[in-house]
């Protein structure tokens, strides 16, 4: 298993105007995914959360495609992830300890992450897109749940993310005919948030990454936290829960800062304190 750090081959990684960027390096492959790649792409999202100076982060690929999923064509990739040649005992664990690395990243990830989808995402790279908080698409991203094609069910979280996305009933629909669709399709069914030209996708990401950057960190993380907890929890449970993290937020040096702004008739410098 390769060690999560930050010495990047397959991956991008970088800050500026508190955003962190993870471009998804492997363009001569759609971006589908390697071990290295995952391995790395973990690693970022811990880094992200580790960083104070960190507020939002965005995902992207590099190259025509977001991401085609797993890499099969790479030599010894196909018996690694789907180990197809082992018996069930030894592959109890393939998914977990490869493609389920960045999910179980994104757990702990409470600042705002966001897919700028520049292109395919299909198969195990829509479940990567799916994972996102918001997706901003290119207009000439293509998108597609295409495990029932090659006789797979979805492994990588898809089968419980999608159908919170997108209804129960659309997403056996996606699931179960591995069909593509197009960038007005996803905004129609509400899979995305916004469709933008597809020259000025990272542009209008990172416009909307610095207005969330802007706000109060603390607020916009349990936030965060407010909204997937509630979705396992009931009204009473999520009402308890809002209290504590309004009471948190009250004892923030932020939560001063945003009346007394409105009152000075200015913009917030909001401290994440």
């Amino acid at each position: 298993m390769l060690v999560e750090g930050t010495d990047y081959r397959d991956i991008q990684y970088g800050v500026a105007d508190r955003i962190a960027t993870i471009t998804l390096n492997r363009p001569e492959r759609m971006n589908a995914f390697s071990e290295r790649m995952l391995a790395e792409w973990a690693g970022a999202i811990r880094r992200a959360q580790d960083d104070d100076a960190v507020r939002v982060v965005i995902v992207t690929g590099a190259g025509r495609a977001f991401c085609a999923g797993a890499d099969l064509r790479e030599s010894g990739d196909e018996d690694r992830v789907l180990l197809t040649s082992r018996n069930p005992g030894e592959r109890r664990n393939a998914l977990r300890l490869s493609v389920h690395r960045v999910p179980q990243a994104l757990q702990y990830l409470d600042k705002p992450y966001i897919a700028a989808v520049n292109g395919a995402a299909v198969g195990a790279g829509m479940d990567m897109a799916s994972m996102a908080d918001i997706r901003i698409s290119s207009d000439a991203a293509r998108y597609g749940m295409s495990y029932v094609t090659v006789g797979l069910v979805p492994g990588d979280g898809g089968a419980w993310l999608l159908p919170r996305l997108v209804g129960v009933q659309k997403a056996l629909e996606l699931i179960w005919s591995g069909e593509l669709f197009d960038a007005a399709e996803a905004l129609r069914i509400g899979y995305v948030a916004r469709v933008v030209p597809h020259d000025r996708l990272i542009e209008e990401t990172r416009a909307y990454a610095r207005q969330l950057a802007a706000g109060p960190p603390v607020a916009v993380q349990l936030a965060k936290r407010l909204v997937y907890r509630g979705m396992q929890q009931s009204f009473p449970e999520a009402l308890e829960a809002a209290q504590a993290a309004f009471t948190i937020v009250q004892s923030t040096e932020d939560a001063r800062e945003g009346p007394l702004a409105f009152r000075e008739k200015r913009s917030p410098d909001f401290q994440g304190r």
